[in-house]
This record gives structure tokens, C-alpha cells and sequence, in this order.
């Protein structure tokens, strides 16, 4: 079988000249569109549920929040194992498939049965979430924001960094999250005054259900006049502390008794469980980048340094974006690693060859097999999903000693 191939491609040069440009071509254009990472992903394949709830122990956590969403994952197809942490306040549930399982596929399976979860929680327990679509590796930059003018407040840098540098990075292809920590998250506090609620008659929940139906905009159809439709709408969505203060609780009589008159009202920061320093010498707001299963690190990297010229000319003067972890840096110190010891390789083979062989025909017949060879192979990764890492570069600078042998 072997000596009918020889023949046949000693008979048709032609075709095996155009067969391996095509394969060489092929190979350029799979090793162009590999991704490359410093180490191969070996993360399984799972899918993370998020709970966020207010205030509840542990114990309270795991019972009415995690083993409902435990249970209605069961009999899901292509779960290996389910395993969950209860916090104070978050409760995780990872849901393990099988290798084969697509992960889209399994994410539209967990959030189909979500719905049966739900229903079990109590009302205000939190509402489970789905995670992000990264995986263990999936970090490739981390940022802080720097304040060189010392006039912007924990609370104004968290609101920069939730509400303008959240969104510009997550509009770069390949990013899935961005992730916040740092600061104090900006809120309208109302802290009721108990002899104010007493004087008027009035409960904690009272209070709470009028504030939430004083900050609604309620659409009303519209009315015609002429030729011409006018929208009518009533406009209570509170954009401030004034707003808030202005909600009407009941009515005493002809007199309507105001959120300012059983309550202060002021701007505050949110309930946090964890702070971000810098040099261990004072507080910083910083955010991290998470990269989309699957997706080019390199690539992602390099597009998210771009928008980052970008997100500094958003911010307010003397306010900066500043990386202090790149992905980029490990994996191009793994990859010019192995790449240099392919070089190495490849010359010192070629050296033995022509000193070997005695001729220069046969050795550059053999040498030219080494990179379409490794072009061959970067083919066949590219189509199995496999990454340019230090272990498949690796595994290709062993194989061209193999090759020559």
C-alpha cells in the first residue's frame, strides 16, 4: 500500500505539489486563528448558579436557597455531579457535564430548570443567576483606577468604574464579564425614625410599599387632539434625595404626610464583604477582565489594551485606568519559550541531516518535512479545538526528533 502511494505520487508531482501548498495554506491560516494560552485549559465543563441574598446565615442559605436549586438540577442529561457552597449572603451551585456536553447547550438546559427553582425559594431569598461563560483561566487582566488628584471619593471611583469602564470593556469581542471590587457601591439610604412611624400610624412595610409605588413612571395610553396623539404619562422614577423625600405615605386628613417627615434620607454606600488595597498602603477600586469560553486569549488581550486608550479618554481628568496583571506577559513568555526551542530544533536537525545524508537534496527533502508537518498538526488542533500552549508546542518540538528518526 505504501510503495502505491510513493508511485503514484513520484507519477503525479504536479498534484502533490498542489496538495501540500494547500495543506502549508490551510496550516498558516488554522495556526493564525489558534488560540494561544500559557498552559492548556483543562477546566471542566460546568455551569455556575448565583444567588445573592440579603442578610440569611448559612444554615438559612442552604436550606431554602441552595437545595432547591440542587434538587431541580437532578436528571439533567450529561451531569457528572453537583456540588454548592453556602455563604453568609451567596449561595454557588456548579453543575459538572460530561467532556462532550456543548456549553451553551448545558447553560439552556440549567436555565430551563432554574424556573422550577424559583418557584421553591421564598419570596425575597434572592433569584438564582447563571454565571459567567469563562472558566478557570478565563482572568487575562487586572486594572485599578487611579486618582491622581486625590479628589474623587470610594464611592465615585466605584461609580466610574460600574458605570463607565464596565461597559466600554464589556462591548470588546471575547470579553463575557467584568467584574468590580473595591469602593462602596452608591445608594439612597432611608433610615426611619421609630417615634415619626408612631406618631403617624405607620409600619416598616407600609413604608417600604409606598416608596416603591412612589418610584414608578405609569404609562396612561394617550389622548387626541386634533391630528396629532399625545402619550400620557405620570413621572415618579426618583433620580434623587429630593425625589425620595417628596413620596407620599398616606394622608392625614388634607394633609399628606411626606418619607421626609418619618425618615432621613442620604446618599450611602452598600454592604460590602471585602476591600482592595494597593501596596498595602491604601484603598483602591479595582476590576478584573473575563475572557469568553474558548475564546483567543491573545487576541482578547490585545483588543481589550486598545479599548483601554479608549476608557482613559472617558474618564474625568486625573482619573487613569491602570493594568497591574496581564495574561499577555505569561503567555507570550510560554509561547516565545517553546517557539525558540522549535527553532533550535529544527536547525540543529537540518545541521545532522546534511552532515548525516552527505547531499543537500535529501536533507532539504527532509527538512522541508518538519514545518509542513508542524503546519499539518496545527490543522488538525485547530479542528479539535485544542490551543497553542506550552504543552501542545511542547509536544510538537518532541515530535520533530520523532519525525527525523
Amino acid at each position: 500500500m505504501l510503495q502505491a502511494i510513493l508511485r503514484a505520487g513520484l507519477a503525479n508531482r504536479a498534484l502533490v505539489l498542489l496538495v501540500a501548498a494547500l495543506v502549508a495554506g490551510l496550516g498558516v491560516t488554522a495556526w493564525r486563528a489558534l488560540p494561544v494560552d500559557a498552559f492548556p485549559d483543562v477546566s471542566p465543563d460546568l455551569v455556575q448558579v448565583f444567588t445573592v441574598t440579603e442578610g440569611l446565615a448559612p444554615e438559612e442559605v442552604e436550606r431554602y436557597v441552595t437545595y432547591p436549586v440542587e434538587v431541580a438540577m437532578t436528571g439533567l442529561p450529561g451531569v457528572t455531579r453537583t456540588r454548592s457552597v453556602s455563604n453568609f449572603g451567596l449561595s454557588v451551585v456548579s453543575i459538572y457535564f460530561t467532556d462532550q456536553t456543548d456549553i451553551y447547550f448545558a447553560r439552556q438546559l440549567v436555565a430551563e430548570r432554574l424556573q422550577e427553582a424559583r418557584e421553591q425559594i421564598p419570596a425575597g431569598f434572592g433569584e438564582p443567576q447563571l454565571g459567567p461563560i469563562s472558566s478557570g483561566m478565563g482572568l487575562v487582566l487586572h486594572y485599578y483606577l487611579d486618582d491622581t488628584t486625590g479628589q474623587y471619593s470610594l464611592q465615585q471611583l466605584r461609580d466610574l468604574q460600574d458605570w463607565v469602564v464596565k461597559y466600554h470593556l464589556q462591548t470588546v469581542p471575547g470579553v463575557t464579564e467584568v467584574l468590580g471590587i473595591g469602593g462602596w457601591e452608591k445608594q439612597f439610604q432611608v433610615d426611619l425614625c421609630p417615634h415619626a412611624m408612631q406618631r403617624y400610624g405607620l409600619t416598616a412595610p407600609e413604608v417600604v410599599a409606598a416608596v416603591e409605588r412612589g418610584n414608578l413612571n405609569v404609562g396612561a395610553q394617550f389622548v387626541v387632539k386634533g391630528a396629532e396623539e399625545f402619550t400620557v404619562r405620570a413621572v415618579g422614577l426618583a433620580t434623587g434625595i429630593d425625589d425620595l423625600a417628596a413620596v407620599v405615605l398616606r394622608s392625614e386628613g388634607s394633609t399628606p404626610v411626606f418619607l421626609r417627615d418619618v425618615a432621613e434620607i442620604h446618599e450611602g454606600g452598600a454592604i460590602r464583604r471585602g476591600a482592595q488595597t494597593r501596596g498595602g498602603v491604601g484603598e483602591v477600586v479595582a476590576g478584573s477582565v473575563v475572557k469568553l469560553l474558548g475564546a483567543n486569549s491573545s487576541r482578547v488581550i490585545a483588543d481589550v489594551e486598545r479599548k483601554l486608550a479608549q476608557v482613559n479618554a472617558a474618564l474625568p481628568d486625573g482619573v487613569r485606568l491602570v493594568p497591574y496583571y496581564e495574561q499577555k506577559s505569561l503567555v507570550a513568555a510560554a509561547v516565545r519559550t517553546v517557539t525558540g526551542a522549535l527553532l533550535q530544533g529544527v536547525v540543529l536537525v537540518v545541521v545532522v541531516l546534511a552532515l548525516l545524508m552527505g547531499g543537500w537534496r535529501p536533507s532539504l527533502v527532509a527538512a522541508l518535512a518538519i514545518p509542513f508537518s508542524l503546519l499539518a498538526a496545527i490543522l488538525v488542533m485547530r479542528q479539535v479545538g485544542m490551543s497553542a500552549n506550552l504543552m501542545s508546542l511542547g509536544g510538537l518540538a518532541i515530535a520533530i526528533g520523532m519525525l527525523v528518526d
